[in-house]
């Protein structure tokens, strides 16, 4: 599994928030979305980086998603925990604290969560 670009990303939470659909529904999921033919050329990558799956319906392709949001948070935050943080969560939760990013009351909501084993 490639690591997506910043556009990718964007794309792919629209096609995660949407399910199945064309590229004009997943532009309707977009916050601020691109030219349509951009949004249908970062489609087609997304489809032969193996992300989407598509089918042909009369002569529109439907796309979904063929990698769950929650297989690319596993894969690319553990990632970024790994490259950035020696491997530690808990230089992780370090630097959010310091850069004043998670409050004292996130934190006891975490270690509420850990100790429930949430």
């Amino acid at each position: 599994m490639k690591k997506l670009t910043h556009t990718e990303e964007e794309t792919m939470q629209a096609v995660w928030r949407t399910g199945e659909g064309n590229v004009k529904a997943f532009m309707e999921n977009m916050d601020e979305p691109s030219p349509y033919t951009t949004v249908a050329s970062v489609i087609k990558n997304l489809e032969k980086k193996g992300y989407l799956s598509s089918r042909l319906v009369g002569n529109a392709y439907l796309y979904s998603p063929a990698v769950s949001e929650e297989e690319y948070k596993k894969k690319f935050m553990g990632n970024v925990v790994k490259e950035y943080f020696d491997n530690s969560y808990k230089e992780l939760v370090n630097f959010f604290v310091e850069q004043k990013k998670l409050s004292a009351k996130e934190l006891k909501e975490i270690i509420n969560m850990i100790e429930n084993g949430k």
